[in-house]
């Protein structure tokens, strides 16, 4: 085990040797002194016995590692190995299984009986999914107008806000067509057909940029379609844009700036989903999608108060998207309402036969909820002063929503995490986005991205190629012990209302739970603030349902940025 944990340092520390030294020792054994050195990094001691039979071995790894390195890797090449959520509880995946086998109902849809086109056509601009599917299937407006609606506000808002990439008119206008044609036909495909959104551009869409938002890729074009995108065509929406993410979905710097949060423009929107939140927040389309692997969609959305989805890991195929990290990436739709996020959730949901982690599960949501039939938690102690510490700004706001939720009926159970630190366990992230994007590091190329600080990706990356592969594997047998606490949670409860941050959001997405984010209401500068549901793996049909009665007894969704 030993030799190892050693491996990696040892080959960091030969070669920054060599290049000082301006020697080949590509075939020499490491020094004894470089064997020490490294084992001091990796925390170890070695006697010199110990020392002088490690050589060999060390030397024949770092041969291994040069071979390993003349094969040419995309990033869309996963490992052979995959993260299950439900590794450990083989029955449950069954029962899922044998759910969507059965479950030919589909989710029953909250749709308005009446509406009427609004007075002026830039309030269609912020109208739900439900309603802009009302008017369509009434034919009071087109998919085309619509289009070309979200087309134009998006070119009058990016100077400020920054986040739009690429703009896809003659495609969008074309299925803007296609929908309208078949809506006027009959042929209606869903509450998305003829509904304009935008994209993350991590997503691939042939003949177009997918840049992943970092310099060394602002021209690169991958011939595969995402499956999400895919989706979303089949489900008759008409994808605008391609939307800004942090670079290699990091923040809400990219190189074409920062994006803006549209409730205070001298502020990042965050990320990394930032173009994704901003422009739903300004109401330039309806939804858009964005992804996650810890905060990326929570992050944003709190940001630009809006609501936001993170799906259970394994729900969403993310063929054709940026892998950073293939054991936690995870794609979920922002929207302005619940109902929006669950009715594009249930049209990219599903295998695919791209993705192997994707689980086919029920998704049974349904109109109405009686608050007496579900068990909801709320971490204790968040909405607690905290002793000796400056009071929390937003705990009044935070409070205020458990009240919203006992008046709907209700009866909050308090309850606590689990009692581990998660932090440590964040190497996984490091290691795979290490691994997804070594090359850049191999080249030299990680110094074209925008952020080059301590804490950002060319660090991260280059820190991740010291960390062993035997405390990866440690981290993952930790993680698992996580996800079993996490399963004896759920079994007291069905759901839990948290603050949106905190040590909750990485573990959730270790264990790949599900969580929503909603808007709570406003700091006293303006901004918005958030509170989150976080409910059980492959059961978002519960987490819809109470996020969506706290959501109608507020008006935090309805509020709009100053100047859009």
């Amino acid at each position: 085990m030993r030799l190892a944990i050693l491996v990696t340092a040892v080959f960091a520390t030969v070669f920054v040797g060599a290049c000082e030294s301006g020697r080949d020792l590509s075939a020499e054994p490491p020094a004894d002194q470089t064997i020490a050195a490294a084992a001091a990094v990796a925390g170890l001691e070695f006697t010199a016995a110990e020392r002088d039979s490690l050589a060999e071995d060390l030397q024949s790894q770092r041969e291994d590692y040069a071979a390993l390195r003349e094969v040419t890797l995309d990033n869309g090449v996963a490992p052979a190995m995959r993260f299950d959520p439900l590794f450990w509880q083989p029955s449950a995946a069954a029962a899922l299984a044998a759910g969507a086998a059965e479950d030919d109902a589909g989710p029953a849809w909250r749709m308005p009986e009446v509406i009427n086109r609004p007075d002026e056509d830039a309030e269609l601009a912020w109208l739900s999914v439900a309603d802009l599917a009302a008017l369509l299937i009434t034919r009071q407006v087109t998919s085309v107008e619509l289009t070309e609606l979200a087309l134009a506000r998006i070119r009058a808002h990016d100077p400020q806000l920054h986040c739009a990439v690429t703009l896809l008119d003659e495609r969008a206008l074309e299925h803007a067509r296609q929908a309208d044609r078949d809506i006027a036909a009959g042929r209606w495909r869903g509450p998305l057909h003829g509904v304009p959104c935008g994209v993350k551009d991590l997503l691939a869409v042939p003949g177009h940029p997918t840049t992943w938002g970092a310099t060394p890729y602002r021209d690169q074009v991958r011939d595969e379609l995402a499956t999400v995108v895919a989706r979303l065509d089949e489900a008759g929406a008409v994808v605008v844009a391609k939307l800004t993410l942090g670079a290699l979905a990091w923040g809400d710097v990219w190189f074409g700036g920062m994006t803006r949060n549209p409730w205070n423009l001298e502020q990042g929107s965050s990320g990394s989903s930032a173009g994704s939140a901003s422009a739903v927040s300004a109401g330039l389309v309806p939804f858009a999608i964005g992804t996650e692997t810890w905060g990326s969609i929570v992050s944003p959305a709190s940001r630009c108060g809006v609501t936001g989805l993170r799906p259970t890991f394994g729900r969403v195929s993310r063929h054709g998207a940026m892998a950073l990290s293939w054991s936690m990436d995870k794609i979920g739709p922002i929207a302005r309402t619940v109902e929006d996020c669950a009715m594009v959730l249930n049209a990219i949901r599903g295998s695919d036969d791209l993705d192997p982690t994707v689980i086919d599960a029920p998704f049974p949501v349904r109109p109405r909820l009686d608050p007496a039939t579900v068990r909801v938690g709320y971490l204790a102690t968040a909405f607690e002063d905290a002793e000796g510490e400056d009071p929390d700004p937003d705990l009044a706001l935070h409070r205020a929503a458990l009240d919203v939720m006992r008046e709907a009926g209700f009866e909050l159970i308090p309850m606590a995490l689990p009692d581990v630190d998660p932090y440590p366990l964040g190497i996984i992230l490091s290691a795979e986005a290490g691994a997804a994007f070594q090359n850049l590091v191999l080249s030299d190329r990680d110094d074209e991205l925008v952020r080059q600080i301590r804490n950002a990706w060319p660090n991260v990356f280059r820190t991740a190629q010291l960390v062993p592969a035997v405390e990866y594997l440690q981290a993952n047998r930790q993680r698992l012990l996580l996800m079993r606490r996490f399963a004896e949670l759920f079994e007291t409860v069905d759901v839990y209302v948290t603050p949106s941050f905190g040590p909750g959001l990485l573990m959730t997405n270790l264990t790949g739970h599900p969580q929503i984010v909603m808007p709570d209401g406003f700091a006293e500068d303006g901004t918005p603030r958030s509170i989150s549901i976080v409910g059980d793996l492959f059961d978002e049909a519960t987490l819809v349902a109470v996020a969506r009665e706290f959501e109608a007894r507020t008006e935090w969704h309805e509020k709009r940025p100053p100047g859009f």
